[in-house]
């Protein structure tokens, strides 16, 4: 194994990250003798090591108790009546559910019962269930004032690249926003995260071995960003302010003739949250917007092609973004057993494109080409949901049921305009997209003695009607031929069922998902190469958890599941995209689902101010998509086009780590490190002409380290400093190149708790830059990406 390997394995086995949070389980169960219920019955729970009594009650007059806010521990139940003996239960409380259900106990004249049961707690922020780690945005100061895409750069296992989420290297992730699929972050996709502030986001959940209970889509895992939203009675509120520059140096001046890249970016962030409760009614509003110039990109490519002609271009971004979002909602409990919720969501984002890109020969002796572009985009995203929860009288015992409604608009104008050589050539597309999906949701869950039992179904329609129209100029690079109109359709039922247990050594999570698929692609019949299109599956999607307690500091788990990758709208939308003006990207309504089996081994360790937490993973995937470059004989101009690449895998180890160093000192580590491996494929690729594309194996050995530093200097004073190195990485057709780069920040809390400034920064030393190489069919080229990544910021916020 080369040196640099070995290197990264020695710091990431020294390296790995963890936050832990108690959370609370409520205990309930009912008490009756041979006539039947007894009220008012003392019920008291103490712990077995020194007999301290946490938490005590009376039975009510149907006989049922309840116990709140029970930590994880060994515990003693007494339950004692006047004229009754007393029963003593010995208690486990686990890490497997919020509620526990500790069935009925008969009190008798002259005996006592003894039950064994066991109760379980909720999950710590890298859960017990080592499936699932919790984290706050508040307590991420570096990125304070930003976007929920950068708010998530730091957090253990996320890496980004080029926009996109990636969860141990896989960009195949599903994200949620408060547990559901939205148009603002895509349904199968990941778009918009840049722009949601971080502001009205209170916590950010990361799964990374999804139970049966979830949607099947995202072989990577899924990550939930959970909204803002206040639990105290009255009026409450938060508002807040953050503002700052980015692109504060010019990091690789522009080839000749352009004009200038946009340096000192503005940003600006206010936000408003307001929360109103009382009684049986509990109404919120809150409203973000988020205004931002940026170099968005700034790439320089130099293409070789085997005839000899060698191509260098600069394609630069100019970005100005305005996103508004407001979310508003009532939740009405209208009798202690049943409550009806409604919200709605809206999102607008304007983006606008100022672009140059031009393209000289091999020497810079020639300036061949000049495209000017402008971009205007707008995505409008209106969300009402519609949900009911009935409890039974068994606390933890609930039904839920579920109706979103989604309507997604993509209306976005394109203008390309060469000005070099002596002739003006105007190419322009316009495309106006309607997302509108329905989502139908039911859920029941009935706690156990010892777990519980998950059950539900859940229901799809999706439609998007699509219409690109193009309009060629001069010399155009545009196919006019290939635009016109699509309809994409898909229906998606499925039901699940899903089953714990645990006892004080063996935790158990057995589920299968049964899901239905029908995909309807209506094409332009006039299109010059692609005809309608789909496919439908029957499949199950079963996942599997088993866990070892070895002691109450030690514990080992194994996860197995099953799931899939379906193409998204656009991965097989058949129009052009001409981001650049001879780099296209085109979908392919032909690209079926790909099918990924997990596997992984945990081990997690408490030790003396924090814990360890080690896992072994292997992902095995059936019919990679991703995206090949070819060309056409005798032009210049690349293809990019998504296909099933045959067979992948990934194997590797994730390590964490967190320490209280000190009383002023915490740090947390972590470490990813991988191999990647791209079997052997050949492809048949019909646009824009038939092309039988082979690939050989490729295989690398990667990996990433994030160093996490929280310091404290008093009560109210407190500072981060995170540092990231991602290894040199492999794509179909190429390598990533490594990156590395340091984010400070600093927040002092004022007004007596209720206010807070901060200040921070991103990629201190400007090291960060996307290095990539691409070996393909007649050509190979290089790209390196000087986007902006330094940004400074400062804010504000009151709590109120």
């Amino acid at each position: 194994m080369p040196l640099k390997h070995i290197l990264l394995l020695v710091i990431s086995l020294i390296s790995i990250t963890g936050f832990a949070q108690d959370k609370k389980v409520t205990l309930s169960g009912t008490v009756r003798d041979t006539q039947g219920a007894l009220p008012f019955v003392n019920v008291i729970i103490a712990t077995q090591k020194d007999n301290k009594v946490i938490a005590g009650t009376l039975t009510t007059e149907t006989g049922v108790y309840t116990l709140k806010d029970i930590p994880s521990g060994k515990y003693n139940i007494e339950i004692s009546g006047l004229g009754y003996a007393k029963s003593i239960i010995p208690v486990f409380v686990g890490s497997l559910s919020d509620y526990q259900d500790l069935g009925e106990t008969t009190l008798q004249e002259e005996s006592t019962a003894l039950n064994e049961v066991v109760i379980n707690k909720q999950q710590d922020a890298v859960s017990d269930k080592m499936d699932k780690k919790v984290f706050s945005v508040s307590d991420n100061i570096t990125q304070s004032g930003g976007s929920v895409l950068q708010a998530m750069q730091n957090l253990p296992g996320v890496t980004v690249n080029d926009g996109k989420l990636e969860l141990r290297s896989n960009n195949k992730v599903m994200v949620l926003i408060d547990g559901k699929q939205t148009a603002l972050t895509g349904f199968n996709t990941q778009y918009g995260l840049d722009n949601i502030p971080a502001s009205a986001i209170d916590k950010i959940e990361i799964i990374e071995n999804p139970s049966a209970k979830y949607d099947a889509n995202g072989n990577a895992g899924i990550i939930n960003i959970v909204y803002k939203k206040e639990k105290s009675d009255g009026l409450t509120g938060k508002t807040g302010l953050a503002g700052g520059y980015g692109a504060l140096w010019e990091r690789k001046a522009n080839l000749p003739g352009m004009s200038p890249q946009y340096n000192f970016t503005p940003k600006i962030n206010p936000s408003l949250s307001l929360n109103y409760r009382k009684n049986k009614v509990n109404f919120y509003v809150q409203g973000d917007y988020l205004y931002t110039e940026a170099l968005n990109k700034n790439e320089f490519v130099t293409r070789t092609y085997d005839n000899g002609t060698i191509i260098n271009q600069q394609t630069k971004r100019n970005r100005d973004t305005r996103f508004t979002t407001f979310k508003s909602g009532l939740d009405w409990e209208y009798n202690p057993n049943n409550t009806l919720s409604l919200s709605v969501m809206y999102g607008r984002e304007k983006i606008l494109d100022h672009g140059e890109e031009p393209f000289f020969n091999g020497d810079y002796s020639e300036h061949l080409r000049f495209w000017k572009f402008l971009e205007d985009e707008v995505k409008t995203t209106v969300m009402g949901s519609a949900s009911y929860q009935h409890r039974f009288s068994q606390p933890g015992h609930v039904l839920n049921a579920g109706l979103n409604y989604t309507f997604h608009r993509e209306d976005e104008k394109y203008n390309f305009n060469n000005i070099i050589p002596d002739y003006t050539g105007t190419d322009a597309f316009k495309l106006l997209s309607d997302e509108n999906v329905v989502d139908l949701n039911i859920d029941y869950i009935k706690p156990l003695k010892q777990g519980r039992l998950e059950t539900g179904f859940k229901f799809r329609n999706r439609v998007i009607p699509t219409d690109m129209q193009f309009y060629p100029g001069t010399n155009s690079v545009i196919d006019a031929d290939a635009g016109g109109k699509a309809d994409y359709e898909e229906t998606i039922p499925a039901v699940y069922g899903n089953y714990v247990y645990e006892s004080d050594k063996i935790e158990a999570e057995a589920g299968v998902r049964m899901e239905y698929l029908d995909l309807e692609y209506e094409v332009n019949p006039n299109h010059p190469v692609y005809k309608s299109d789909g496919y439908h599956y029957f499949q199950p999607f079963p996942s599997l958890r088993f866990g070892y307690k070895i002691n109450d500091n030690h514990k080992l788990s194994l996860f197995y599941n099953r799931r899939v990758d379906r193409p998204n709208e656009v991965d097989i939308r058949i129009f052009p995209k001409y981001d650049d003006a001879e780099i296209i990207k085109v979908g392919n309504p032909g690209l079926r689902p790909q099918y990924t089996n997990s596997v992984e081994l945990g081990y997690k360790a408490y030790i003396n101010g924090g814990y360890f937490f080690a896992s072994l993973y292997s992902k095995f995937i059936d019919g990679t998509i991703t995206r090949i470059a070819t060309t056409v004989p005798g032009n210049t101009i690349i293809y990019n086009v998504f296909e099933n690449a045959g067979k992948s895998r990934a194997m590797g180890t994730q390590l964490i780590f967190s320490k209280k160093v000190s009383s002023w000192y915490t740090f947390n580590i972590n470490g990813n490190l991988y191999q990647n491996t791209i079997d052997p494929f050949t492809v048949n690729i019909v646009y824009p002409v038939p092309t039988t594309y082979t690939g050989t194996k490729q295989q690398i050995t990667s990996g990433n380290v994030k160093w996490n530093s929280n310091l404290k200097f008093s009560n109210n004073l407190s500072a981060q400093v995170n540092m990231v190195y991602l290894a040199p990485d492999i794509v179909p057709q190429g390598r990533t190149g490594s990156r590395f780069s340091v984010d400070a920040g600093v927040k002092k809390v004022i007004q007596k708790g209720k206010g807070e400034i901060y200040a921070n920064a991103t990629d201190l030393f400007g090291t960060l830059v996307i290095r990539q190489k691409v070996q393909a069919n007649g050509f190979n080229y290089t790209s390196n990406n000087y986007y902006e990544t330094q940004v400074i910021r400062v804010g504000y916020n009151y709590k109120f």
